[in-house]
């Protein structure tokens, strides 16, 4: 990111699809402020970074548990150079093409969630599903406190995204924070709701994964909507996703839901965005022009990263082993590639930690 994706994003002189190479190692930018705000620009730059390496634990959870830690690495840094940066220019950057037909992303539906989640199911249909996966009942969560936890912190977490995206401590940064709580509150609870009308009961995991889905539906209209828009969007968009996370297939193994969750959910939210959007919106007398822009966006951005992804892996496969041997799989990659174990089991050893 330092090196070249800052630059590559954020960068002016490149044109609509990718930024230039000015702000490489983030050359003079230690004594400025970002254009058109108040903010330092290694401020900026550090505060976007937190976008693009949140990403990367997208995208691990649906390759965890078969994909050789040195792949996975070799993966991101070209995922994040080619894919993520050129979307982010898309979005954010100037002159970007998205931003000049009138995309609204205000915290990165677009850029962060929609390329991860494709880029997620790609991996997972090209590397094959784990050992054992589709010939029995999908395994239980391993630590339901743990689960519960990580949604806390996720949640924690995207105040700084989408209230931060406002760049500055104004109206805009409340409003999107409001937002952000609404939607997600109302998502968790139409989770619940729906969960016990299919199971006569409402989960833990299942009403924070509720919210996490809220999180990401919110994500780009966070500054754009009202907050009863955004309460409509949370119990509406949950209603349109919650179906997405019934789907199987024995040959796609998406260990963590990253498509239902980050995919289904963020096209649902830049559709919504479209009806909701106080400036354009189709509620707000806009027309369908801006619902138009942001399918169109989504889909191009799925198109694209699917695309990227495919050639990357393929590209990395022709040089180095993608996935785990089947030994190794069975052991757990804890042991068999770091040589560590969660929980230090007594007798456990480590096994071949230098081959991944």
């Amino acid at each position: 990111w330092i090196s070249i994706g800052f630059s590559l994003a954020f960068g002016s002189g490149g044109g609509a699809l990718i930024g230039d190479l000015g702000y490489a190692g983030l050359a003079g930018l230690e004594s400025k402020l970002w254009p058109g705000t108040s903010l330092p620009a290694l401020l900026f730059v550090v505060f976007q970074m937190t976008f693009a390496i949140i990403a990367s634990a997208i995208i691990s959870g649906s390759v965890a548990e078969r994909m050789r830690f040195s792949a996975y690495v070799c993966f991101i840094c070209l995922w994040s150079v080619l894919v993520y940066a050129p979307v982010c220019h898309w979005v954010w950057g100037p002159g970007g093409w998205m931003e000049e037909i009138g995309v609204k992303d205000f915290a990165g539906g677009n850029v962060v969630h929609e390329t991860t989640a494709v880029s997620a199911l790609v991996l997972a249909i090209l590397l094959g599903p784990r050992l054992g996966h589709g010939e029995s009942e999908k395994p239980a969560p391993h630590n339901v406190p743990f689960a519960i936890l990580g949604a806390a912190l996720l949640w924690f977490g995207w105040s700084g995204f989408n209230g931060g995206s406002a760049l500055a401590a104004d109206e805009t940064a409340v409003l999107a924070l409001v937002n952000t709580y609404t939607t997600a509150s109302a998502s968790l609870v139409a989770w619940a709701l729906l969960e016990r009308l299919q199971h006569k009961r409402s989960s833990a995991t299942g009403t924070v994964t509720g919210a996490v889905v809220g999180l990401v539906i919110i994500t780009p209209a966070a500054g754009y909507v009202s907050p009863f828009g955004a309460l409509v969007m949370g119990f509406v968009g949950c209603a349109f996703v919650y179906p997405s996370f019934q789907l199987s297939h024995r040959r796609v193994d998406d260990n963590l839901d990253a498509f239902p969750c980050h995919g289904v959910a963020s096209f649902v939210g830049a559709c919504l965005t479209g009806v909701f959007a106080k400036d354009g919106g189709l509620l707000y007398g806009g027309g369908l022009r801006l619902l138009g822009v942001e399918v169109l966006a989504a889909v191009a951005t799925a198109v694209y990263a699917a695309t990227v992804t495919a050639a990357i892996f393929f590209l990395l496969s022709r040089f180095m082993r993608m996935r785990v041997h089947e030994h190794d799989e069975s052991v757990g990659l804890d042991n068999a590639c770091h040589g560590e174990m969660a929980y230090g089991m007594n007798g456990a050893t480590p096994i071949s930690p230098f081959e991944h």
